[in-house]
């Protein structure tokens, strides 16, 4: 059997679950982890028996006989630098989204895997979803018809969203709404989004880090299909990490509504009350299977690279959703509707917002 030298840079929650996924996998050789949290360093080590640990992912690039490396570092700000190291060493990346915070960033990357004939992808896991394969699977064999329009509603609990808005001035387009962009685009291939609308209302993360608490964007595909696209971070905290999203798709011959709110699986104890157990959206360990799509992925792109084959997610792709969610932010505070791809003045004016956004609040 094939197996190869991997490494993860970030152990926090997803990166802890991408590590440990690889640790269980026969294509792995040996595993190599680096977090800049002494303690949690050891923790990991001591759960996937690691074959070293650092706290400088600097060892990790220079260890020639690494080949895949999964990127899961937090800040947001420490992607395009870190992918950028990886990817010039030669080697083949999986890098959480968002893909990059500028545009000229994620071009860079996209180049420089492309020159190193590299695979490079994003972790957009939502692809991994056994109800959104369903989906991409009743408009392709032609169940819906032509599809007319998408809609999907997700929230997070304000607890989880508070950590994810406290790293930095990032919306819930881009943070939350990014995986649906993704995957709705993914769903509607070969079409384009050639227009955004977005609108944003003030609550809870307002007092946080100045952001929206949630975003509904409308999307114009180049094929008259309409998108819409609401993504929220204050849901009551009484379950930490939980992730309630619906998702309806209409079609000329038939429609699909899609619960992934969780609410089948509901634990009530006197001790902590209601629990919505296996709702996260990376998804969890339960003993010896995975409940959730970030497992299936991380092993996806391992298989990826030792079969030279194509991942499910391009790099390409993640720089369309990311274009689109600029356009979001940027239509959310000019209340106008933005024309994708973003021509000259509405990329100046999206380097006049993050300047203001990217100020300390």
């Amino acid at each position: 059997m094939q197996q190869v030298e991997v490494a993860v840079i970030g152990t926090g929650w997803c990166g802890g679950i991408r590590a440990e996924t690889l640790a269980r996998s026969s294509l792995v050789d040996r595993l190599h982890i680096c977090e800049i949290r002494p303690e949690r360093l050891a923790e990991v080590k001591q759960l996937t028996n690691a074959a070293t640990a650092t706290l400088d992912y600097r060892d990790i690039i220079n260890n020639d006989r690494i080949k895949v490396v999964y990127i899961s570092t937090t800040p947001e700000s420490n992607h395009y630098p870190i992918a950028r190291d990886c990817l010039k060493a030669g080697k083949h990346v999986l890098l959480e989204k968002p893909i990059a915070l500028e545009l000229f960033e994620a071009d860079e990357l996209i180049e420089i895997a492309r020159r190193g004939n590299l695979k490079f992808t994003i972790g957009y896991s939502q692809r991994f979803n056994p109800r959104l394969a369903y989906a991409r699977k009743k408009i392709a064999d032609g169940t819906l018809g032509k599809p007319v329009s998408v809609m999907v509603s997700r929230h997070l609990s304000r607890g989880l969203g508070k950590k994810i808005a406290s790293r930095g001035r990032l919306s819930p387009a881009t943070m939350e709404s990014t995986h649906d962009l993704d995957f709705v685009f993914w769903l509607l291939e070969p079409a384009k989004p050639v227009r955004v609308y977005s609108q944003g209302a003030y609550g809870y993360m307002q007092a946080v880090n100045g952001s929206y608490d949630i975003m509904w964007s409308t999307v114009t595909m180049d094929n008259g299909v309409l998108v819409s696209i609401g993504g929220g971070w204050n849901l009551p905290p009484s379950y930490p990490n939980y992730c309630a999203t619906t998702i309806e798709i209409t079609g000329t011959e038939g429609s699909l509504f899609l619960d992934d709110t969780q609410r089948a699986n509901w634990l009530n104890t006197m001790k902590d009350g209601t629990q919505y157990p296996m709702s996260t959206m990376p998804g969890e360990w339960v003993d010896h299977v995975y409940a959730g799509q970030m497992a299936p992925e991380t092993i996806h792109f391992l298989e990826c690279v030792l079969r030279d084959e194509p991942p499910m997610v391009s790099p390409e792709s993640a720089r369309r959703v990311m274009e689109t969610y600029l356009g979001a932010d940027l239509s959310a505070e000019s209340g106008e509707p933005i024309a994708l791809p973003l021509n000259n003045q509405s990329l100046s004016a999206v380097q006049d917002l993050y300047k203001k956004f990217r100020t300390p609040v």
